[in-house]
């Protein structure tokens, strides 16, 4: 599409359709979603924590900026940066709902291992057009946005006991905001709205794969913690990255050294943090 806030709403709103359909059809979903709101009425659970959805949306609008400044590959490094670190923060005080994991050397290691496996996975890949200490410094805050967001939906899902009911709640909050940025947009630059209508079929198929996602972290979190879940979600998509390159290539693909390198030193941060869970108190 060209345009990284309107490619993020068509991800949001598609997302929003497919887990409604999934609430219109499953009771449980439905009742989750009230119990969130009974939660917050009942004041077990406070209301600004709603708004996790709005996190992950101003991460993509974050994306919109930094991206075209400090490339891609340096935004996910430094963005992933701010997600492990803020990881470490957010299991230590328990704000995912689950019991506490004390900040420990081993942890602290596993954290910098897998920011480093990124850095070597996008070694060849990197791209500054206009470097901005600046831009680096909001795309580590906005990685911060994002474990913040697994941790408030790990809270949430502990209300819901439907972790599609805490995807529903995400995609309604997100896809308002992005909404609300387009029209500020629209409003005040002389930037036009694209024509919806005019990418391939298949790039609708993305919401969905986000409601699952959305799904299985805010579930998965409250077991394991926020950076066990972002250790071994890096591995994943650096192992899907692979093989992306390996089944559809795009022209000129060539599977780099870099990042079956990158794809191992991960693993050797999720080896690392493997015997910090003994640590929980």
């Amino acid at each position: 599409m060209g345009d990284s806030l309107e490619a993020a709403i068509v991800s949001f709103t598609t997302g929003l359709l497919f887990v409604s359909v999934i609430a219109l059809f499953r009771k449980d979903v439905r009742s989750g979603f009230r119990q969130i709101f009974s939660a917050v009425n009942l004041k077990l659970l406070p209301s600004w924590r709603l708004g996790a959805g709005a996190l992950g949306a101003s991460f993509v609008a974050m994306q919109t900026y930094a991206v075209p400044i400090a490339g891609v590959a340096l935004f996910t490094v430094a963005s992933l940066a701010g997600q492990t670190g803020i990881s470490l923060w957010v299991d230590h005080v328990g704000l995912a709902g689950g019991s506490r994991v004390i900040i420990t050397k081993r942890r602290v290691i596993a954290a910098i291992i897998t920011i480093l496996a990124v850095v070597v996975s996008t070694w060849d890949r990197f791209t500054i057009s206009n470097f901005s200490l600046l831009t680096i410094v909001l795309a580590v805050f906005s990685g911060t946005w994002v474990g913040v967001q697994r941790a408030l939906n790990g809270q949430i899902n502990s209300y819901s006991k439907a972790s599609f009911a805490t995807s529903l709640l995400n995609f309604i909050t997100g896809t308002t905001f992005l909404l609300f940025l387009l029209l500020l947009r629209t409003l005040f630059t002389d930037h036009s709205v694209m024509n919806f209508t005019s990418g391939p079929w298949w790039m609708f198929l993305g919401g969905s794969i986000g409601v699952i996602y959305i799904a299985l972290s805010a579930h998965i979190v409250q077991h394991v913690g926020v950076l066990e879940f972002t250790l071994f979600s890096v591995g994943g998509m650096l192992i899907g990255s692979l093989l992306i390159d390996i089944i559809v290539p795009t022209k000129g693909t060539i599977i780099s050294g870099f990042l079956i390198a990158g794809i191992l030193l991960t693993y050797l941060g999720v080896i690392a943090n493997g015997q910090s869970r003994f640590s929980r108190k």
